[in-house]
């Protein structure tokens, strides 16, 4: 159901509006109590018409254009019935005089500041200027009375409702740089969150995992019960901190992914995949790594995000695929870098504690970052029981860092 605005929206509103309708009222009554007004049918008529259109001032915010039309129309007819009907319903003293009602001051004021856009609002203001002035009647003189009473209004009416409308226009730009500025800091901490939170997961969560890892070795292998114990400990105290990271994690991550300028160890470039693969190697999962190509045209970007491939799938790797070795191949070309990570089925359970300590928010991360530089990745379980991660990316990548 709709409903209307209230015609007054605040008390300032409410008072502006009564206040002139109270001044014509009270200037119409001394003008009765003067003696002035004939007491006859014509004179009674007269005032009636004058006061019915003061009271409709009242509601001339919400229909300016309609109220103004309806005191050139009446003011028209009037002129009319005194040219056809003289003296019939104006008094004779008035055929000399212009007949405009006193409200259309204050109507005239209003259109032009309230509906100055509309052609009609000035033609309806020309149209009350000259049907109170009759300027083709020699016996009328009385121009400069008509002026005062619309032309005058209406162009203070103009500029008080411009000067309204800019006001307006500039507190609102203020509004809307205020709410811009206040969102831009929300998205500068919605992105630090989300880059501490994808720093966390890829170099927090991967060392943790690789203690567990260890420390798991370390219980297998171990020969007296106290080492063993301990690493059982350990492992289960890293499998608790894993969980507690994951739900750190998902306080942080209001929008997976990351700045693409945060630093790695030693700045995450192809060269540290050795490393990854040494890692991988000392917790049981081997790595054949085979590298083609140079490297050295590749973006620090794209060689960030390579490496951050690599160390997570063979993250997933050990958490997933226990038994299972792994292959790595990164093939550099002229304007691409084709990175792939393929492991073998799993021959044994994996940890349950480890899997189930992980966000589940890493592949999801990675095809972001893979998209940031204009990348494409591919992530899908192979018919043997492995698991493959294929990805492309461009060798080439303009930022700040070269």
């Amino acid at each position: 159901m709709r409903t209307r605005p209230a015609l007054w929206r605040t008390k300032r509103e409410l008072v502006l509006d009564i206040l002139p309708v109270a001044v014509l009222l009270v200037l119409s009554v001394l003008f009765i109590a003067s003696g002035d007004v004939p007491d006859d049918a014509q004179g009674v008529l007269d005032r009636f018409v004058d006061v019915a259109l003061i009271l409709l001032l009242l509601v001339r915010r919400r229909w300016p254009i309609a109220l103004m039309a309806l005191m050139t129309a009446v003011s028209v007819v009037m002129l009319a019935l005194n040219y056809l009907v003289p003296g019939a319903v104006l008094p004779v003293y008035d055929e000399i005089n212009p007949w405009l009602p006193l409200a259309t001051a204050v109507a005239a004021y209003t259109v032009a500041a309230y509906a100055p856009h509309r052609p009609v609002s000035w033609v309806l203001v020309v149209a009350a200027l000259v049907v109170g002035g009759r300027p083709w009647d020699p016996v009328v003189n009385a121009i400069s009375g008509v002026v005062l009473l619309t032309a005058v209004p209406a162009l203070l009416g103009l500029y008080l409702g411009v000067r309204r409308r800019l006001e307006q226009a500039l507190r609102d730009r203020a509004e809307r740089a205020e709410r811009e500025q206040h969102l831009r800091a929300e998205t500068a901490r919605a992105e630090e969150r989300a880059r501490l939170a994808s720093e966390m997961h890829d170099v927090v969560s991967h060392r943790v995992s690789l203690m567990v890892l260890q420390a798991g070795a370390l219980g297998v292998t171990a020969r007296d019960e106290a080492t063993k114990a301990a690493a059982e400990e350990l492992r289960a105290a890293g499998c608790q901190a894993l969980d507690e990271l994951r739900d750190l994690l998902g306080v942080l991550r209001t929008d997976p992914g990351g700045d693409e300028h945060e630093q790695d160890e030693r700045n995450g470039t192809m060269l540290d995949l050795s490393g990854l693969v040494e890692e991988s190697e000392s917790v049981g999962v081997p790595v054949d790594l085979v590298e083609e190509g140079n490297a050295a045209r590749v973006s620090p970007v794209v060689a960030r995000t390579a490496y951050r491939i690599v160390r997570e799938a063979l993250t997933n790797v050990r958490k997933h695929a226990t038994g299972a070795d792994a292959h790595v191949h990164l093939r550099y070309g002229g304007d691409r870098v084709r990175l792939s990570v393929r492991n073998s089925a799993p021959t044994d359970e994996p940890d349950a504690e480890l899997v189930a300590s992980g966000s589940g928010t890493g592949l999801l991360g990675l095809r972001q970052r893979v998209e940031l530089v204009g990348g494409t990745i591919d992530a899908h379980p192979e018919t043997d029981g492995g698991f493959t991660v294929d990805a492309i990316l461009s060798a080439y990548v303009p930022t700040r860092e070269g």
